[in-house]
């Protein structure tokens, strides 16, 4: 039974050996033909090009697989060491150089392992990009949707600026034709006012011009009056002192022949001998206000300066000697309700009248500190005053076409002066007489005799409104400046035409001012500047330091020193 099982195991071993080469041989057989199969199959799947091209096949990783088992199986050892080490060291050269042989024509056909690596390193490449392209479409969503909004929010704005502007153009069209239907309303009332003020002026001049030649007739009467009364009274026992009916007023002054008060500095003065105009140069700066200037006038005697500003206040500033460099303020005053426009000394030093915005014309007393007159009669701003060489007289000019004279011992307005048509910006008297000298909005100058109140002179001349005008001392030479820079120079015995013209625009020329000699002449500009002309040959030279429009200038005494004010509130100092 032995022999027979052994028998039979040798036979199950030969028949096993025998499937088993038969089974290496049918599998070496289909290695062959799938090897056929796929030189085949890559010879269609490549890529055109030269017809000599080289194919090398790379052999899948099941192949390598089957002969290491078929060479261990064999007991080749050697053989097997060295197939190994060709294989695995040759794997990865053929893998880099893969790509580079395409350019040449040579492919390789990857193995399974390295495709996969491949595919996977694209896709983790295809997933970073998808998610930067994820992030950045999430962030366009966003400023997508703020946009948006901010669209919708500008659009409702426009529907609501587009709506108020419909209905502002809707009311501004009622408006203007509700303004049309009043215009020949307004145009007749005007024309009533019109002749209306025309009556009225006229009515005033006649009742003015009456009163005046009222009283030349009683003061031509006055001296029979008197020889008459001065008969009875020695004839007549009773010895009483007749009573005077000339004057209206008890306390009114009578105008005197010729002003006794002469200006002590003017013998002071070398009028052979002048300063050049262009020697002038900035000494002192004096902050004298914080809102602007408009005017400033000088001591008749002292070396103090008087400043009226827009803070409704003036200001008495002791100027700087010869070595100092700062000026001290020495009194304030306020009491005005409203700017101050002009200020003058009185003769005698002791007193200042101020002008203002709300129509007064106030006389403040140094000694006692305090506003001891206020004259009321204009009904509009008034811009200016001047005292008469004798002092018991002042004139003020005003925006309602006017210039007065008041009386400081009866404190009243003695003659209002009309002839103008519009406002009168300046007025000045000619020293040591009783001329009046104003200039008007109207672009004439008028020259007074304040005795009678009749216009002795006018000066045409201008073609801008006049701002300011000014009498020489030392000759029979007055300037007038306008609004375009102009100034004219007047000889008063020639009243038809201006002597010499000089031309300091295009801004205008806001105060002018001669000096004691009457050589020079100030000028207050808009430009900023102060110029200072030559009268004798016009030759205009120019002085810089202030920062806004200049409006008020003055010499001293002795010709020698410039004062300037303006806008920027600054007092300068030229010597």
């Amino acid at each position: 039974m032995s022999a027979r099982r052994k028998d039979r195991a040798e036979g199950e071993n030969k028949e096993l050996f025998s499937e088993g080469v038969d089974r290496r041989s049918v599998e070496e057989e289909d290695f062959e033909e799938a090897m056929r199969e796929a030189a085949s199959s890559t010879a269609f799947r490549r890529i055109p090009g030269p017809s000599k091209q080289q194919i090398i096949l790379e052999i899948p990783e099941a192949v390598d697989d089957f002969l290491r088992n078929f060479l261990r199986r064999a007991g080749l050892s050697r053989t097997l060491s060295s197939f190994e080490a060709e294989w695995y060291g040759s794997a990865q050269k053929l893998l880099a150089q893969s790509l580079a042989m395409a350019a040449t024509g040579v492919f390789f056909i990857p193995d399974a392992l390295t495709h996969r690596q491949l595919i996977q390193s694209e896709l983790e490449t295809v997933r970073k990009e998808t998610e930067l392209l994820r992030l950045e479409v999430l962030v366009a969503g966003e400023s997508l949707v703020w946009m948006q909004r901010e669209r919708e929010f500008h659009r409702l704005q426009y529907r609501r600026v587009a709506e108020d502007k419909n209905r502002l153009i809707k009311d501004f069209k009622q408006l203007k034709k509700h303004l049309e239907s009043y215009e020949p309303a307004m145009r007749q009332l005007d024309d009533k006012y019109q002749a209306a003020l025309r009556q009225k002026m006229l009515i005033s001049l006649q009742k003015e011009r009456v009163q005046n030649a009222t009283e030349a007739r009683l003061n031509e009467e006055k001296p029979q009056i008197r020889k008459e009364r001065s008969i009875k009274s020695s004839n007549s026992a009773d010895k009483s002192p007749a009573k005077s009916s000339i004057t209206r007023h008890p306390k009114d002054t009578g105008f005197p022949v010729c002003s006794g008060l002469v200006n002590s500095h003017l013998a002071q003065v070398d009028f052979d001998k002048s300063k050049s105009p262009s020697s002038f140069s900035l000494s002192c700066s004096i902050r004298a206000h914080k809102l602007p200037i408009s005017c400033i006038d000088l001591h008749p005697r002292a070396q103090i300066l008087a400043s009226a500003s827009d803070d409704c206040s003036w200001r008495l500033w002791a100027l700087p000697a010869d070595r100092e460099r700062v000026g001290q303020m020495v009194l304030t005053g306020e009491g005005h309700s409203d700017w101050l426009s002009g200020c003058s000394f009185h003769p005698d030093g002791a007193k200042l009248a101020t002008t203002s915005g709300d129509t007064m014309v106030r006389l403040w007393d140094f000694s006692r500190g305090c506003c001891v007159l206020t004259l009321s009669g204009h009904s509009q701003p008034t811009w200016g005053c001047s005292f008469h060489s004798c002092g018991h007289f002042l004139a003020s000019c005003s925006a309602d076409r006017t210039a007065k004279l008041w009386d400081l011992n009866s404190q009243r307005c003695r003659i209002t002066l009309r002839r103008h048509t519009a406002s009168v910006n300046s007025v000045c008297f000619l020293p040591f007489s009783n001329l009046l000298l104003t200039c008007s909005a109207d672009k004439t100058l008028a020259m007074w005799d304040v005795r009678l109140g009749v216009c002795t002179a006018a000066f045409y001349g201008h073609q801008h409104p006049c701002n300011h005008t000014a009498f020489s001392l030392a000759s029979n030479v007055i300037a007038s400046c306008d609004s375009r820079g102009i100034i004219n120079l007047w000889d008063i015995r020639k009243p038809a035409q201006a002597t010499a013209t000089v031309d300091t625009g295009p801004l205008a020329a806001n105060q002018v001012v001669f000096s004691p000699s009457g050589k020079m002449l100030a000028v207050a500009s808009s430009d900023s500047l102060v110029r200072v002309v030559e009268v004798d040959s016009c030759v205009v030279s120019s002085l810089s330091g202030h920062s806004d429009s200049v409006q008020s200038v003055t010499f001293d005494h002795k010709g020698e020193t410039v004062m300037s004010a303006g806008s920027d509130g600054v007092i300068n100092v030229w010597s």
